[in-house]
């Protein structure tokens, strides 16, 4: 059964072009604008509250950032600490959520000045609950702003913190890896990585970086040393090596196998055919950077990746509007909606599996937002596969062994 159609948990008055949610926090960051043109298009990042409202997982503005002329392409977070691509600089913001105060006039236990249980309130507004009424409020402030690109149309790309929030590596159009320690911000590394942009950036173990270009190249660097290139291809000899590129890549955990990565790759076709031929996906080893595993993921041109905590699902987005969950131990569709957005997806990101995360998942799988140039954030729900326990295919097996026996012991007397 094909699933439903996904609901549209928020809708911003300007192009989305990324998502991130908060590890511990029911909270979606998502940014994007119109850019320096006077076009009457704001540019901000909205702060959205995620919650449980009916069963159902719905998103509130909490707060939204105005960032002037300057569209927010790419983002980062690292606990409370926001790096935004804009332009051709990286701006890093520090939020805080603070709890609503009390009303005027009320103290006590029970917001009346009175010692006792608590009052009941009245009936909420239509549409309104009281959780909904009673959101934090939140601050932001500008910490940093450093250039990270110098090429004529300059452009940041990528962004990303390493796991412990200590290092921030940027990419952009002009090719170039950029290392700034955190929060000073002070750059302590930058080469050519790439003749031409740097489409997306990962952070492995030992803060070795992955970096996938549109020069048909993908490289893993240890500081500015090349440890080697990946060739996803090499054991596909009937794909030449310049008609795919490297679109995204990222690391994801394995599941029961603690402190183990997988590398996951997307590459697209280079040039535009009449009859596309079908991107692929491809998983490596996290550390020889080996090719594990190769499947092609459909002729949609696949825009964005993500990849879920546990390293479970693949998240993918199209620059048809298309959304797709894979599985990522088999890189198999599970999941697809066609032209979930009317155009590109720009970014997708799950909900973290946290306990926060759990609560707002309430007995689904997985939860993945989208977010598009139509100005729309998607939500798509991946329910619980229904599994049997391990003991119960034990003793089905069983049961089936001996029923085999006995009728054979029927058919054939004397069998036995």
């Amino acid at each position: 059964m094909a699933p439903r159609r996904p609901a549209e948990l928020y809708r911003a008055p300007f192009p989305l072009y990324t998502v991130r949610l908060h590890p511990r926090r029911p909270l979606a960051i998502t940014a994007g604008g119109g850019g320096a043109a006077k076009t009457g298009i704001r540019n901000g990042v909205h702060f959205l509250q995620l919650e449980q409202i009916g069963g159902q997982l719905s998103a509130s503005l909490l707060h939204s950032h105005d960032t002037e002329t300057r569209a927010t392409m790419t983002m980062a977070l690292a606990g409370d600490i926001i790096a935004a691509g804009q332009d051709a600089s990286c701006h890093i913001l520090r939020f805080s959520l603070q709890a609503p105060e009390a009303p005027s006039g009320s103290a006590g236990r029970n917001g009346s000045g009175e010692k006792g249980p608590r009052k009941r309130r009245g009936p909420s507004p239509a549409g309104q609950s009281d959780t909904q009424r009673q959101t934090s409020e939140v601050t932001v402030e500008s910490l940093h702003s450093v250039r990270t690109d110098f090429s004529p149309d300059a452009l940041q790309k990528a962004v990303r913190f390493n796991a412990d929030g200590s290092l921030l590596v940027t990419g952009g159009a002009d090719g170039f890896l950029r290392l700034w320690e955190f929060p000073s911000m002070k750059k302590t590394l930058e080469f050519k990585a790439h003749d031409g942009e740097i489409e997306d950036i990962a952070l492995g173990p030992d803060n070795k970086v992955v970096t996938a270009g549109r020069d048909f190249q993908c490289c893993v660097w240890q500081q500015d040393q090349l440890v080697t290139g990946l060739r996803w291809n090499e054991n596909l000899p009937g794909i030449p090596d310049k008609a795919y590129r490297y679109q995204a890549c990222r690391f994801g955990a394995v599941e029961d196998n603690a402190g183990a990565l997988r590398l996951y790759t997307v590459q697209v076709p280079h040039k535009r055919e009449r009859r596309p031929p079908p991107c692929y996906l491809t998983k490596w080893d996290g550390k020889s950077f080996l090719p594990l595993l190769t499947r092609p993921c459909g002729t949609e041109v696949i825009s964005c990746l993500s990849i879920s905590d546990s390293g479970t699902f693949l998240g993918l987005g199209t620059v048809t509007g298309s959304v797709a969950i894979h599985i990522a131990f088999s890189l198999q569709r599970l999941y697809y909606v066609k032209e979930a957005h009317g155009i590109v997806v720009t970014d997708v990101a799950f909900v973290p599996e946290s306990q926060r995360g759990r609560e707002l998942l309430a007995g689904n799988e997985a939860a993945l937002l989208s977010v598009a140039v139509d100005s729309r954030c998607k939500l798509h729900l991946l329910p619980s596969r229904r599994s049997l326990p391990v003991w119960l295919l034990l003793l089905l097996c069983a049961g089936l062994i001996v029923a085999t026996i006995l009728l054979l012991q029927l058919a054939f007397p004397g069998f036995l």
